[in-house]
């Protein structure tokens, strides 16, 4: 390093300002260590170059728990959002999920403004080119394009989809980051050399189409909700309240299809010219029409991109056909006519990581004090990213400071289900984070989030000493309120059974438990209120989780059972120098794949793909 010029001493290094790269950058200054953060362009800091939109079905759920942490995604969505509507709300509160059209522009604004006014966090433009390390494979710096030198203690990649990027639609291929950004072109051949295998993949979005030439008449407008529910648990719905703009319903039809089948020659998804994979869960239009060749139509949604542009962005009609044939396969829509296309649909290709070198700290296991987040680690979304982000900044400050790493696990959020699928999972596509995935949904709601993590924050130095007694008063407000609601015996008398006949539920005939008419499917503790004369003034989220945690006690109790006997197999502990060829009878994939991730504890281990109950029982039997 010596016969480089050393622009400056930090102790983390964080190489991207995605998603993942600002909840990083944040989480290590906000902890008080000198961060630097490295943004190809300061233009794409916090950039959404898909759709402009945070949250949605179990991605909402990521948002709240970063908040809970101490974490800014939430806090500024719920700055810039455009429309809030909440899902799911036809189902049980386990999968109802918060999504929130953000203005595309002042969500990087607001981002980017936060960043600058942080203290300990230094805002740099450049490419970094190399990963410097000592003869221990030790992180020590960063070099970026100009040749300078930034020493550093730990390094954080949250390179996203810039790594040898490219973008591509019909013949035309552009040697470009998304959005037209420039990509990074030097990185991924610094990681090689360091012994980090990559892997190709491909992802893609919509054209953006001018809001002047829709018939929106045409199409079934779609309104956000009236009653506004924020990201973050420090705002009420009045401190955002904001008149929402609208978005639009319409569909693909017969002829969309055709267009696209006659044109699928000239797709580089069909030629061969992509070689990287996609993610399943959000595939292309070519896609769609190929896979459901069933259908006669598919839903797209016309979405604003911002209070201040005419740019609509068309949800579910990505494509990497030519700019001619999208052209004519959009004028097909109802609705659009017309239209007129401001920015062409592409795929783009990029490098990214085998996520199974890494930790659960996301930490290489080639190279120390070297932490991985986001699209780098294969996953796909804002909200994937964010959270990882928060994550490795995190457990870069505590590699630093020679502590045990901060490692959620699949019990106690999203979070951490996320990191153990994508670390201990072989994916071979895109990931996306599904409340199917989670075993333990019940418990980890997105209502509850702060219950579960503020603490964590709290400890780790992100969440502030005011917020921090707020949040103590309200859980001692809710422990307060079910203890209470537990010791009320309702009667039957007449006002009481003419409110349950009025609510469609049965009337009573002898007294019961409060509790126990709250657990109707057709009540709830706001619905009973006036039967329950002493019942206090509370505030909206108090009530929501007393009316949740007493409605569904019986199944969080059995839930929380689940939990215990998987934290017995969490807690089973491997050495961290075993050596897999000495145990007996494991199958030959079982030991390569244990050998590969080395896994921490028997809970981890048994999720391996490849690795049979049979190989679990081998193990137990080896370490007994």
């Amino acid at each position: 390093m010596e016969n480089y010029f050393v622009a400056d001493e930090v102790d983390v290094c964080i190489i991207g300002a995605g998603h993942a790269g600002c909840e990083a950058a944040l989480a290590s200054a906000r902890m008080g260590l000198k961060t630097i953060i490295f943004a190809l362009n300061l233009d794409s800091i916090a950039m959404m170059p898909c759709n402009p939109s945070i949250g949605g079905t179990s991605k909402g759920h990521l948002v709240r728990e970063i908040d809970a942490l101490g974490g800014e995604m939430a806090k500024n969505i719920d700055k810039t959002y455009l429309q809030n509507r909440m899902l799911n709300t036809g189902k049980g509160p386990a999968v109802y999920s918060l999504r929130t059209q953000a203005d595309k522009n002042k969500y990087h604004t607001e981002m980017k403004r936060t960043m600058e006014n942080t203290e300990n966090l230094q805002i740099k433009q450049g490419e970094v080119v190399d990963i410097l390390t000592d003869n221990e494979k030790r992180v020590i710096g960063v070099k970026i394009e100009s040749g300078n030198v930034y020493k550093c203690k730990a390094a954080v990649l949250c390179t996203g989809t810039y790594l040898k990027a490219r973008c591509l639609y019909g013949d035309t291929i552009i040697e470009s980051g998304p959005n037209g950004m420039r990509n990074s072109q030097n990185l991924s051949k610094s990681l090689e050399t360091l012994g980090i295998k990559l892997q190709r993949f491909k992802t893609g979005t919509p054209a953006r189409v001018d809001k002047r030439t829709i018939d929106f008449s045409k199409m079934k407008i779609q309104l956000g909700d009236e009653k506004i529910t924020p990201f973050s648990f420090e705002n009420s719905a009045e401190d955002i309240y904001r008149e929402q703009i609208p978005c639009y319903l319409t569909y693909t039809n017969s002829e969309t299809h055709k267009i696209i089948k006659e044109n699928l020659d000239r797709s580089p998804l069909y030629g061969g010219v992509i070689k990287g994979t996609g993610p399943r869960y959000c595939p292309s239009i070519e896609d769609k029409v190929v896979r459901f060749s069933d259908k006669d139509r598919h839903q797209l949604f016309i979405e604003p991109e911002g209070e201040d542009t005419n740019e609509m962005y068309v949800q579910g009609m990505s494509s990497s056909l030519p700019a001619d044939v999208q052209l004519r396969m959009y004028r097909t829509v109802a609705g659009m006519e017309n239209v007129n296309i401001m920015i062409n649909a592409y795929a783009i290709e990029y490098d990214c990581l085998e996520a199974n070198q890494l930790k659960l700290s996301l930490e290489l296991k080639a190279v120390k004090g070297l932490f991985s987040a986001g699209q780098f680690n294969g996953t796909s979304g804002y909200e994937e990213a964010a959270a990882q982000g928060i994550a490795a900044g995190i457990n870069a400050v505590k590699y630093i400071r020679s502590e045990k790493p901060f490692i959620l696990d699949r019990s106690e959020g999203y979070i951490g289900v996320l990191i153990d699928d994508v670390v201990t999972k072989t994916s071979k596509e895109p990931y996306r984070m599904m409340t199917s995935r989670a075993e333990y949904r019940l418990l980890l709601r997105q209502d509850n989030a702060d219950i579960r993590l503020t603490d964590y924050g709290y400890d780790l130095g992100l969440i502030s000493e005011e917020r921090y007694n707020k949040f103590k008063e309200k859980r001692n407000l809710i422990e307060k309120e079910i203890e209470r609601v537990r010791k009320i015996n309702i009667g039957p008398k007449p006002e009481v059974n003419s409110l349950l006949e009025s609510l469609g539920t049965r009337t009573l005939k002898t007294g019961v438990k409060l509790t126990e008419l709250i657990k109707r499917p057709e009540a709830s503790y706001e619905k009973l209120k006036d039967i329950d004369t002493e019942r206090p003034e509370l505030p909206e989220d108090v009530r929501e989780q007393v009316n949740i945690q007493i409605k569904y006690e019986d199944y969080i109790k059995r839930q929380i059972e689940q939990v215990e006997r998987f934290k017995k197999l969490e807690g089973r502990r491997i050495p961290e120098d075993i050596d897999y060829s000495k145990v007996p009878s494991l199958k030959i994939e079982a030991r390569q794949k244990l050998e590969l991730i080395r896994p921490v504890n028997i809970g981890h281990a048994s999720r391996i793909s490849g690795v049979s109950p049979a190989d679990i029982n081998m193990l137990l039997v080896y370490l007994n």
